[in-house]
């Protein structure tokens, strides 16, 4: 037969492209933007504490993002509020930092603190075994007093009736004088889990300031309410962070007040305990959001160099040094020395200042953050005074702030600001979004054209996908964002059995080139 034959066309004029090769793909909808966040910028810490950095990330075969984080945590903590930036008039900023990194389980998370807090450690071990000469004698002494106390108690009690009142007047004196006699606490430069009542007696103890540096998260738990039924608990953290005045009574005693507290904190959790505090109520409007810098780098785990190149010990054995040193030394000041910029500095931060305030009008980028956004500049702050805490940690005090430690400050904010940004976007996301991710992403690693829902949900790990259920909500918003397409099941046979797997294929965008 000729291929000319009208009869072997026949009816194909009617079909169309889809008949063909089915139904044809619309350009997807993008799910809801996440750009490609900036990596810790490490070449802004001085060079001892930059080396730390990268080598504990080398080794660890974790994100540079962690231990950056907690090197400028570990230096908050060797300033113990000891220092404040005055950066112009009255405004001034103690360089205490809350940084809270987000990181799926199996980072190594520990392993990074381990590395990065020995020296803060070794430097409590010392500073306990330096100040136990005096804890002793302080000891000694509130017993003598208590048995003075005890004895003249006694002799009034006995005393006969025109002695009994001048015996009192004295016991009475020496009860005062043993109840007021104060045994120094053990010096504790970290803690961990602690409730905020007792986060406020540490305070109190430790002359104003603590740190709590975890690889866990449970301080939210705390301030979310573990310990008080539910009721969020968040007033310490508040003033912990401002500097902000804090009361501690206990009984038998008068209200003790502790005038500048001030808390260090330096957090690794799991990503989905970072959306949750967004929960806890007031965190938001009363600022304990605002007061975090945060950190959601791209975890290693698949990707890891099984032989990387070891820590230095010589690189290790500076950072201890220079970080324990500056912890010893501030450690015995009783009165806060403030930092100030020069000219140059400050007119470094002017202009970042600027730029916070034109992103903040209306339809401005940083306008959904503004609570996170309008405690910036301080940050940049504070973060200028820790670099330039690590740049000269024999006399940082005697110098002001340069420009270069501004300069490199505001690289850091604006890397804050690039995660605030995503961290809070996530908060106020609908839960279908990270799922609709989550399978996008999986879809694309494996370039996968076609897959059942049984299929996928025994690829997806159980952490994010439970129950084959769970999975509903993200095919569905992928469907409706015109990612996947489910196919028509095939026709029912009579012999009854379980319905087959609802079947999906995937848009070309997932599989270019396949």
């Amino acid at each position: 037969m000729s291929t000319h034959d009208p009869e072997l066309w026949a009816g194909f004029d009617e079909m169309t492209a889809e008949d063909v090769a089915g139904p044809v793909w619309d350009e997807p909808v993008p799910l809801n933007p996440r750009g490609q966040l900036p990596v810790f910028p490490v070449d802004t810490l001085p060079d001892w504490l930059g080396a730390m950095t990268a080598g504990v990330a080398e080794e660890t075969q974790t994100p540079i993002d962690l231990a950056g984080c907690l090197a400028l945590a570990a230096v908050g903590t060797a300033a113990g509020g000891r220092l404040t930036v005055t950066v112009r008039g009255q405004w001034s900023e103690p360089v205490n930092l809350y940084t809270a990194v987000a990181l799926p389980p199996g980072n190594r998370k520990s392993a990074v603190f381990g590395l990065m807090t020995q020296p803060l450690l070794a430097a409590e071990k010392a500073l306990i075994e330096l100040t136990a000469p005096q804890r002793a004698e302080a000891a000694a002494a509130a017993r003598i007093a208590k048995a003075a106390a005890e004895r003249a108690e006694k002799q009034a009690a006995n005393a006969e009736a025109e002695k009994a009142a001048d015996l009192t007047a004295q016991a009475a004196s020496l009860s005062q004088a043993a109840e007021r006699a104060v045994i120094p606490a053990e010096p504790q430069l970290i803690a961990d889990d602690v409730t905020a009542e007792s986060l406020t007696t540490l305070l109190a103890q430790q002359d104003g300031r603590i740190s709590i540096l975890s690889p866990e998260g449970e301080i939210f738990e705390i301030i979310a309410g573990r310990y008080t039924g539910g009721a969020p608990n968040m007033g310490i953290f508040l003033k912990g962070h401002a500097g902000d005045m804090a009361r501690v009574n206990r009984q038998a005693r008068d209200a003790q007040y502790i005038e500048n507290p001030a808390i260090t904190m330096g957090l690794a959790v799991q990503p989905d305990v970072l959306d949750a505090i967004g929960q806890i109520k007031g965190a938001d409007g009363r600022g304990l959001l605002a007061r975090f810098l945060y950190s959601k780098p791209e975890s290693l785990v698949g990707y890891r160099n099984l032989t990387p190149e070891l820590l230095s010990p010589d690189t290790a054995a500076t950072y201890a040094h220079k970080l324990g040193r500056l912890a010893l030394t501030l450690a015995a000041w009783t009165e806060t020395a403030e930092l100030t910029l020069t000219p140059e500095a400050d007119a470094v931060l002017l202009a970042y200042q600027r730029v916070t305030e034109s992103r903040l009008r209306k339809d401005g980028p940083l306008l959904p953050i503004v609570n996170w956004a309008s405690k910036r500049d301080g940050a940049v702050a504070r973060i200028a005074g820790l670099l330039h805490l690590a740049a000269h940690p024999e006399d940082a005090w005697t110098r002001p702030i340069t420009a270069e430690s501004m300069a490199a400050a505001t690289r850091l904010g604006d890397y804050f600001t690039a995660h605030a940004l995503d961290v809070f976007n996530a908060m106020k996301a609908d839960p279908a979004q990270e799922a609709a991710h989550t399978v996008l992403t999986h879809l694309r690693e494996t370039r996968t054209a076609n897959f059942t829902k049984r299929d996928l949900f025994r690829a997806t790990p159980r952490s994010d996908f439970p129950a084959m259920s769970d999975l509903d909500p993200a095919l569905n918003l992928l469907e409706e964002h015109g990612w996947v397409r489910q196919q028509p099941p095939p026709p029912r046979t009579t012999r009854g059995g379980r319905p087959p797997s609802p079947r999906y294929e995937t848009h070309p965008r997932i599989t270019p080139g396949a």
